[in-house]
């Protein structure tokens, strides 16, 4: 993929990859551009969708027995292929990187070698019919790519199916289970025409009967399915000391269980401030109220993101995730929420292991980079103390993420300081790193606050509530530290206002630590920051003047009025010391 010959055809792109995705819900059709350096993150150049549901397609309506897919149907999907094509075409994708892959309701179709046939015939591109072991190894591959780091239960829910698998992804490597995947008859679809089956001429004492005996049946799979994919220890151990194993979710099914959960977090006095899919988090609590959900999707008059077709399944989603959580051995920690599907998990396991590493937040910002971000990031990271046995800064301040902050650090420059401060923070939600695919929420939060930090903090009463919202997304620590890069990072902007830094005659070098006796009691431990400035530089006492009054601002962030919750809340005192250095002599 990350290799091939230039295409002898001048209109077309090398790097332009298309999928159709023949799924039980609906037809997906989708061009990616995989040019370097944005590989990792899978842009979308062309999306849309057919809303044919090749499920219910088999389904007939007064007897609910399975049926072929009627002929009707095989010559709409097959002119919407047609039609894809020649978008294909307009935009550059050469024929040999269009593929057409099918899932469960092609596969099981009765007649799914004519099927096959037809769009071979019309197409000429021959279906890839995933085998069902193989369809959650895609939606496995798919989830690795939503998110750097991956650890737990994978789940893929389909129309026709749902898929299970264990998963480990780290630094582009991904593990998953020997066996693949254990698949099973569960999709939304198909569970919300089982559920209706049961009913089927039954009284009320009969059906419930019914059903708890196929609730049985369900848990009893999900535990053999358990013991056949061999699950780490590791993964096991860490599930019995934290509560539960953490899901990662795909497939439409669970995105609209997602979308329901974001409804409530967004309703209901909350104002949840991200409306991404990929990358929301639920936890145990939240993810298993079925009966709030229910009632969400049958009172509720508009849903985002959730169809009437949706909604119809919720009962049955919930009939899923009831059954799941008390199968499962130690339960549910939690739920996060993917948007990689087929498309992302053909294409994510074919990159090269150095593209999948790649950080995707560091990534998507690197094409608005200034000339110096790697020595802008130096200079960050040189502000942050090392950690002590009694002291550190979160985990999730990575390298990463001082990179990608010092990537977008200018971007905003230009705009007036009235719209600076406030398009900066809805930068990683609605602007322009809204569609990156992969970043967590809380990786968006982080780096949203302090970009907005870097612009001074002032915000229009409008949009205060936005970063209150953000900031509940985080850990009071995390949003502290926010502030304090923020700072830092507007210092720099000020010293180095085009972002371009001569490394070989340094203007400042800073360094921090630990250091006791910054608080009135003299025990306080606070972070001491000491920012050196050449003596031999051009008039090095007004640079020293201006730097002392523009240090004070990253001084407040530690002062405890300023701390997250008041003055009984999270913070650290800060104290900060310009000092002249002969730098060039380090």
């Amino acid at each position: 993929m990350n290799g091939q010959k230039v295409p002898s055809d001048p209109g077309q792109n090398v790097y332009l990859h298309a999928v159709v995705d023949l799924g039980s819900n609906g037809i997906r059709c989708s061009i990616s551009d995989l040019s370097p350096p944005t590989t990792r993150i899978i842009p979308t150049v062309h999306f849309h969708r057919v809303n044919v549901s090749l499920y219910e397609a088999q389904v007939d309506p007064d007897s609910g027995s399975r049926i072929p897919i009627p002929q009707h149907v095989i010559d709409r999907i097959v002119s919407a292929i047609v039609r894809f094509q020649i978008v294909c075409v307009e935009i550059g994708v050469p024929a040999q990187n269009i593929r057409i892959i099918a899932t469960e309701a092609t596969r099981t179709a009765i007649n799914a070698s004519a099927f096959i046939g037809a769009i071979h015939h019309k197409t000429g591109i021959s279906v890839e019919a995933l085998r069902k072991e193989e369809e959650g190894i895609i939606g496995a591959w798919g989830i690795a790519s939503s998110f750097s780091d991956v650890e737990g239960l994978a789940l893929d829910l389909g129309g026709g199916s749902m898929q299970m698998t264990w998963i480990t992804s780290h630094a582009g490597n991904v593990h998953m289970s020997s066996q693949g995947s254990v698949s099973f008859p569960y999709g939304a679809a198909a569970l919300t025409q089982k559920l209706a089956n049961l009913k089927r001429g039954k009284n009320k004492e009969e059906a419930h009967k019914a059903r708890e005996q196929f609730r049985e049946e369900m848990a009893g799979n999900f535990r053999a399915a358990f013991d056949t994919l061999n699950v780490p220890e590791h993964l096991v151990q860490r599930a019995r000391e934290q509560g539960g194993f953490p899901l990662y979710l795909s497939g439409g099914g669970f995105r609209g269980w997602g979308y329901l959960l974001l409804y409530l977090h967004q309703t209901k006095g909350q104002s949840y401030p991200i409306s991404i899919i990929n990358g929301y988090s639920a936890p145990k609590k939240d993810f298993e109220d079925t009966e709030a959900l229910k009632e969400v999707a049958r009172t509720a008059h508009e849903i985002f993101r959730v169809s009437d077709r949706r909604r119809k399944q919720v009962p049955s989603v919930a009939f899923l995730v009831n059954t799941l959580a008390e199968s499962l051995p130690h339960g549910i920690k939690e739920a996060h929420f993917c948007q990689g599907g087929v498309r992302e998990g053909v294409l994510f396991r074919d990159m090269l292991p150095v593209i999948r590493q790649q950080d995707p937040l560091e990534v998507a910002t690197a094409r608005y980079a200034p000339s110096s971000a790697e020595a802008l990031a130096a200079l960050l990271l040189a502000a942050l103390p090392r950690p002590s046995a009694s002291r550190s800064f979160p985990s999730s301040i990575t390298l990463h993420l001082i990179q990608a902050f010092a990537n977008a650090l200018y971007y905003h420059a230009t705009m007036s300081k009235e719209l600076s401060s406030s398009a900066a923070l809805y930068s990683t939600s609605t602007g322009i790193l809204a569609s990156t695919h992969g970043i967590p929420h809380a990786h968006r939060a982080l780096l949203a606050l302090m970009l907005q930090e870097r612009y001074g903090g002032e915000l229009p009463p409008r949009d205060m509530d936005l970063k209150t919202h953000l900031q509940g997304i985080l850990t009071p620590e995390e949003v502290w530290w926010t502030r304090y890069l923020g700072k830092v990072g507007l210092v720099l902007s000020q010293l180095y206002p085009t972002g371009s830094i001569d490394t070989s005659k340094p203007r400042i070098i800073p360094s921090a630590q630990w250091k006791n006796g910054l608080g009135k009691s003299g025990e306080k431990e606070g972070l001491d920051l000491t920012i050196a400035i050449q003596e031999v530089a051009y008039d090095p006492s007004h640079l020293k003047e201006e730097l002392e009054n523009d240090v004070q601002k990253i001084q407040k962030v530690g002062k405890r009025k300023n701390w997250i919750g008041g003055r009984n809340g999270w913070g650290i005192k800060v104290r900060v010391s310009v000092v002249e250095e002969d730098l060039l002599a380090r």
